[in-house]
């Protein structure tokens, strides 16, 4: 996107990490086209994951209206000319050159701010652009820089120091730096701050005055608004109501009031004319124009203001009286025409009425008398109010009218002014003094001169300035273009070595061919076996970092770990040596597919943008975003903010310092779990270099979490399955974190009884699961059923630690990334995907041995998590979270009454040892290992 476009929704993640503060504060940016093009007060935050800097409406906005690239950009600004502007005017407006011939055209409040965002900027650009070249030298790493990344994970990014070959540019780039220091319209702490206003910008038209009165009326109308309340009843109310012929003279009297205090305040209004023309007959008596233009002439600016504001709120008070006057008079036409009906039926019925009743319907009828009075009344005065609405709408119209004249005259009175003035200064210059009218002309030629050599010094300070930053940014372009031309010719190097690879390998695969085909030799003296024997050789070897020198012209595309840490290829099996290398070869294949296709990682840059100025939270679109994966670079955050969604109320109830506390006293005090857990450490993931060998880093956080939640929680204590467990978040998160990470899976998302001593929950889930197997994939179901196979053996392991060693590492992080977001119910839905990826191999078999065999490997095959991730998400729906719920319960029901069932048959037969001679040799399996 070009430089300074707006309309797109650019990527706006967490901002910077601990090392630095966050870029961020108000800016003027020039947009607009033809007539409505001007400088408009923007909020800009930098984000320097992808060096971007993002404009937004204000600091609450969420989605930014656009972006300007600054990796790509450069920079300038131009000293105004020698007497143009002083040392104290605004500050000239800087440019951001983007690619494509856009620029962005930004202004700070003061010269010292611009000073600040132009120097910030550049190192910003700096830093990143050499950033990128370093992480660029491992392909499967993102080049973004490693501060968004927790965890034993971001220990493997590339070392993202600024390259060898820019150390004099860096040193030059320290000289040429010019010192400054923000003011408070920059950084975190200005978006509390009001944005501000130009005095540049403040434009005298009469259209601006026009809009700026309408403003200030509407909010006075407001504020009358709602000082003002009805004393009217609704109708309903009113016809509950039986007046009073006291509350009928008190109403009169109050209206009566209201009229008087309305004719009242007519009376005090002065007239327009009148006030003009004292207005007028002050001004003849000015004695100079400059004087009545600069005094009577505002103040009668501010009079007219003041008195169109009256009158509009005597117009809008008018009005209110004439719709309560109308709501009156309805309401008491609606008791006339009642009274009337009653007394209709009380002249029916007068005779043989007692005296009494006679006297009330003669009260009724002085009532309605009354009442027509008063209409006849209220209608006169409705006529005569709005005929004095007429008259104020015309008396506004002149008004206006009359105000534009006024406007127009002061704007002349203004170039008066100023003329005069000049004049003024002139003649002041050209006046001498008593006794020194000689010497007049060289004193005025030395003042000139002096003030001429201040404007010059305060020129050559600012021109220096900008000399200064102009050779900067030549520097770091010269540098950096000459770091892209180094890393051209390194990718130009790599691909010829690898197009000369590739020549060899077919070379060697056509007179592999060719032999196959007609063979010359005999078996043993073949070439083919020499050129199978050399194809082998060359597959099996691993990219090693033992000569970084040379790392761009290898040609292997396989490294010897893939980027969690995990060894790509075994060192033992010859045989299975060929099949991984094979098999991280297709995966290093879709890895290339699925970076070209950018749909995913956009979506992703446009929610993270969203959530700039606010925070994160559970919605439709995030759901949906986590389960097509979550970018590498920006897993720890997502996990982190999954695992304290999870665990808010346990955290919300600990004290700080809660983990550090657990853990002391778990290296303080008698453990009985830590003997077990020392045990396990190294047979956790062996073939992960982070947790490889006693001095890796992972072992130490490794122990120190499973210590601490073997104290929080002494029931379960330690159990086989949650080393793994730590493990996996360990790579990605921080030691605290990954702690609160193993508290929601074990206490949030599984079930109690999930990893005591008898598993009572996972055994329980083995069950839903057979009973969703026979829902979902009933073919396959009724395969394992005919042959007599058992998968519960293989699916245990899957749901106790949730696939770790069960799939290939991309595919594991994509389920764990839905894992922690939507719970266990994600653990149902890939179990049951992967049986559907090979349901067609699966029920080629048509032996228990070899379809036990085939599950024992089938899932480290299935390599396109895309199409696995369709086939959970999409093919397996419906999938109702309350179906699972319900047949946990039905099935811990009936695990525990086999438990119990067996716990009798086992005291049974201990009674029966005891009293039986010839059973008291035998001994149960606890007993032994006891």
């Amino acid at each position: 996107m070009p430089a300074g476009s707006e309309g797109e929704d650019g990527p706006a993640g967490e901002q910077p990490g601990p090392g630095g503060p966050k870029l961020c504060g108000y800016l003027q940016k020039l947009s607009g086209k033809g007539p409505l093009r001007g400088f408009r007060t923007r909020w800009f935050v930098f984000d320097p994951r992808r060096c971007y800097l993002y404009y937004f409406k204000g600091p609450q906005e969420p989605l930014p209206l656009g972006h300007i690239d600054i990796a790509s950009a450069s920079f300038s600004y131009h000293q105004p000319e020698a007497g143009a502007a002083a040392p104290g005017d605004e500050p000239p407006a800087f440019e951001v050159h983007g690619p494509g011939g856009a620029v962005a055209v930004l202004k700070a409040a003061t010269r010292q701010d611009m000073t600040y965002w132009l120097q910030e900027l550049q190192q910003k650009r700096w830093e990143y652009c050499n950033n990128l070249d370093a992480a660029k030298r491992d392909s499967r790493t993102s080049p973004t820089p490693s501060d968004f990344s927790k965890g034993l994970v971001a220990k493997d990014n590339p070392d993202l120091s600024i390259l060898s070959q820019n150390a004099s540019a860096e040193r030059a780039r320290n000289i040429l730096a010019v010192e400054t220091s923000p003011t408070d319209l920059v950084g975190e702490q200005a978006a509390s701050q009001p944005a501000p206003v130009q005095a540049s910008a403040i434009n005298f038209s009469l259209k601006q005055w026009s809009t700026e009165l309408k403003n200030s009326m509407s909010s006075l109308r407001k504020g009358n608004n709602e000082n003002r309340k009805s004393i009217f009843y609704t109708t309903e109310e009113w016809e509950l109501l039986d007046p009073t012929p006291k509350d009928l003279e008190d109403s009169m009297a109050l209206e009566e009031k209201r009229k008087h205090l309305a004719e009242g305040s007519k009376a005090r209004r002065p007239l327009l004319k009148d006030m003009m023309g004292s207005s007028k007959s002050r001004t003849g008596s000015d004695s100079s124009p400059t004087e009545w233009c600069s005094g009577n002439g505002n103040k009668l600016v501010s009079e007219l203001q003041l008195k169109y504001q009256s009158q509009q709120e005597e117009l809008e008070k008018l009005k209110k009286d004439l719709l309560s006057q109308k709501e009156l008079v309805r309401l008491l036409q609606q008791t006339v025409r009642s009274s009337q009906y009653d007394k209709y039926f009380a002249s029916r019925l007068c005779e043989g009425v007692p005296k009494d009743k006679l006297e009330l319907l003669h009260q009724k009828d002085d009532q309605i008398l009354g009442l027509n009075n008063q209409l006849e009344k209220l209608n006169l005065e409705k006529d005569s109010l709005q005929q004095e609405v007429k008259n104020l709408k015309c008396k506004v119209g002149e008004l206006n009218e009359q105000l534009g004249m006024l406007m127009e005259t002061i704007q002349a009175k203004d170039e008066v002014i100023m003329k005069l003035s000049r004049q003024l200064s002139e003649c002041e210059d050209s006046s001498s003094s008593p006794g020194g009218a000689v010497n007049s002309p060289t004193a005025s030629s030395a003042n000139k001169d002096l003030q001429e050599l201040d404007r010059l010094k305060d020129n050559l300070q600012g021109y220096k300035t900008q000399n200064k930053f102009l050779n900067k940014e030549i520097l770091e372009l010269s540098a950096l273009r000459r770091s892209a031309e180094a890393r051209e010719r390194e990718w130009q190097a790599k691909y010829t070595s690898l197009e000369a690879k590739l020549c060899q390998i077919e070379s060697k695969y056509l007179i592999l061919l060719q032999e196959m085909k007609t063979p010359v030799c005999s078996e043993e003296q073949s070439p083919a076996r020499e050129v199978i024997t050399q194809l082998l050789e060359d597959a099996l070897k691993a990219e090693t970092s033992e000569q970084p020198e040379q790392a761009f012209f290898k040609p292997h595309l396989v490294s010897e770990y893939d980027i969690y840490g995990f060894q790509t290829v075994p060192e033992d099996d010859e045989e299975e040596k060929l099949v991984a290398k094979s098999r991280a070869l297709d995966l290093r294949s879709l890895s290339l597919s699925e970076n070209r296709e950018i749909s995913a990682g956009v979506k992703w840059e446009n929610y993270l943008a969203s959530t700039m100025n606010r925070e994160m939270m559970r919605s439709v679109e995030l759901k949906n975003l986590i389960r097509s994966g979550i970018p590498h670079e920006h897993r720890s955050k997502i996990w982190k903010w999954c695992v304290n969604l999870h665990v808010k109320k346990f955290k919300d109830s600990t004290v700080p310092g809660y983990f550090q506390t657990l853990l002391q006293n778990a290296l303080e005090k008698q453990n009985p779990a830590s003997k077990q857990i020392e045990l396990d450490l190294l047979r956790t993931l062996p073939n992960n270099k982070h947790y490889s060998s006693p001095t890796s880093e992972g072992i130490q956080k490794l122990r120190n979490v499973l210590l601490a939640f073997s104290w929080r929680n002494p029931d379960i204590g330690y159990c086989q399955g949650l080393n793994r467990l730590v493990a996996i978040a360990l790579l990605y998160l921080e030691q605290e974190d990954a702690f609160w990470c193993l508290v929601t899976i074990v206490e949030v998302f599984m079930p109690r009884d999930y990893y005591t001593k008898t598993l009572l929950g996972s055994q329980v889930d083995q069950r839903v699961f057979k009973d969703l197997m026979s829902e979902k994939l009933p073919r396959l179901h009724a395969h394992f059923e005919q042959y007599k196979v058992d998968y519960t053996l293989i699916t245990f392991n899957w749901f106790l630690v949730v696939f770790v060693d069960s799939v290939v590492s991309d595919i594991l992080f994509k389920i764990w990334d839905s894992f922690l977001y939507e719970g266990p119910k994600v653990i149902f839905r890939f179990a049951l995907a992967l049986f559907k990826y090979q349901e067609e191999e699966i029920l080629k078999l048509q032996d228990s041995m070899s379809i036990f065999k085939y599950l024992r490997y089938f899932t480290r095959n299935i390599l396109d998590a895309r199409k696995l991730t369709a086939i959970a998400f999409g093919d397996l729906n419906p999938f109702p979270l309350r179906q699972i719920r319900n047949r946990r319960t039905y099935h811990l029901e009936k695990v525990r009454l086999e438990l119990t069932e067996l716990e009798a048959i086992r005291e049974d037969f201990l009674r029966e040892r005891e009293t039986c001679v010839e059973k008291r040799d035998l001994i149960s399996d606890d007993e032994e290992d006891s």
